[in-house]
């Protein structure tokens, strides 16, 4: 059977883990054959330098800005605003900038490491709009998420294929909270043209289109495709083809998402405290077992409950296992509503690969769906778990991701049939 048609749920239950898929491939890997985290583009394409007191180069560098670096067992690590699974970043953006004072209509690569946009098409008549939303043109910019997917495969295998679709999320969602800062409001797109991008902007099979955050003033206008492909530029320093990630990509491609009627969060941080939130956010990786206030996680829930910008929608229902919370009884709830009491502190540890973080926090959460489109949905996923680590942070509460459990065990921990995307902790 052609990959198309197959399911996305087909290629999540082929990535499961178990507790015995785990003992017999504990995956251990030599980090010193980590592909490289950075695109660069040739020395000789055109850059722009971002400048932090410029409102414009200020949004976009906000999007994906390194906002530590620290050396980890004699190896250097750049974390950056947006998280990743094993802080491995397969994310790349692009940005299409049109009428817009002081910058060249184009397309561009934020080359992330020298804070830089590197313009890697310069427009005329044509552009992203045309494979985005035809018989439209935008008036300021077009992000793109890609994926270089062997970043996260090199660890992952085919579980990647997962933390890639997360990852995307997780970065919409720094896209997302930049604009916020900077007064911009921004449309999600999933169901596009990706596979003609794909190959226009020269990826190859080495990198993917994942996701799309539009900002600007919306005219009718048709703009034609780009007249011409962009030369291929590796996003790794070398690179190990996975055909199961490229079969389990085009086929989510190819599927519709559900559809709604497109609706703007109304979020009311305080601006300075967000903008240092959004600088300062960190996974956490131990918590000291304290419980949180209810006030402060029924807030947390509120914003999580907020509308998704975006017509392209897959349904996310979250489950909280409260371990520590002042006032709450000890139990499972979907949403606010209480389905079983008990201690499942010790159960969720468990689940999550033993990890000390899913047993020690305050709240244990996992997202579920029974979506159509899979990729759209664990990129919602992952969006969602960037506001969920913004708001908590934001309240000062710790907050991980959690990317690893075992599958079927969690689903009857639950008590559902719909799919686990994703799981994550809160806590002091």
């Amino acid at each position: 059977m052609p990959s198309s048609q197959i399911s996305g749920k087909a290629y999540h239950d082929a990535t499961k883990h178990s507790y015995l898929s785990v003992q017999l491939d504990p995956n251990y890997v030599d980090a010193s054959t980590q592909p490289s985290s950075f695109k660069v583009y040739p020395k000789f394409y055109r850059r722009v330098k971002l400048n932090l007191n410029n409102p414009v180069h200020a949004f976009i560098s906000l999007t994906s800005a390194i906002t530590l670096e620290k050396v980890y067992k004699d190896d250097p690590y750049k974390l950056r605003v947006n998280p990743s699974a094993g802080a491995l970043y397969p994310t790349e953006v692009y940005v299409q900038v049109r009428g817009i004072e002081g910058i060249i209509d184009g397309i561009y690569h934020l080359e992330v490491e020298n804070n830089c946009l590197t313009l890697i098409y310069e427009l005329i008549d044509d552009g992203l709009e045309s494979y985005i939303i035809p018989g439209k043109s935008i008036n300021g910019f077009i992000f793109l998420i890609s994926c270089v997917y062997y970043r996260s495969s090199w660890k992952y295998q085919n579980r990647s294929i997962r933390y890639c679709f997360l990852d995307s999320g997780h970065h919409l969602g720094a896209i997302a909270a930049s604009a916020y800062l900077h007064k911009k409001d921004i449309q999600l797109v999933f169901d596009f043209d990706k596979l003609a991008l794909n190959s226009d902007l020269g990826f190859e099979n080495k990198e993917f289109i994942t996701g799309c955050a539009v900002s600007g003033e919306v005219q009718d206008k048709k703009i034609r495709r780009l007249r011409l492909k962009v030369p291929f530029v590796c996003g790794t320093d070398y690179f190990e083809s996975n055909q199961f990630i490229e079969d389990a990509y085009q086929a989510t491609t190819l599927q519709k998402s559900r559809q709604q009627k497109l609706e703007y969060p109304q979020f009311d941080f305080d601006q300075d405290k967000f903008y240092q939130t959004v600088w300062d956010r960190r996974s956490i990786r131990r918590f000291r077992k304290e419980a949180i206030s209810q006030e402060d996680y029924l807030y947390v829930v509120q914003q999580l409950q907020q509308s998704i910008p975006t017509e392209n929608y897959e349904e996310i229902e979250f489950y909280s296992v409260v371990h520590r919370v002042e006032g709450m009884t000890p139990g499972l709830y979907r949403g606010t509503h209480l389905v079983k009491t008990g201690n499942f502190s010790e159960k969720t540890g468990y689940l999550c690969i033993n990890q000390a973080i899913a047993r020690d926090g305050a709240v244990t959460l996992f997202f579920v769906s029974d979506y159509l489109n899979y990729q759209t949905a664990m990129q919602i996923a992952g969006f969602i778990g960037q506001r969920l680590y913004l708001t908590s942070n934001y309240l000062g509460i710790h907050c991980s991701g959690i990317g690893a459990y075992y599958d079927d065990e969690t689903q009857e921990l639950l008590e559902t049939n719909k799919d686990v995307l994703y799981g994550m902790v809160i806590g002091i």
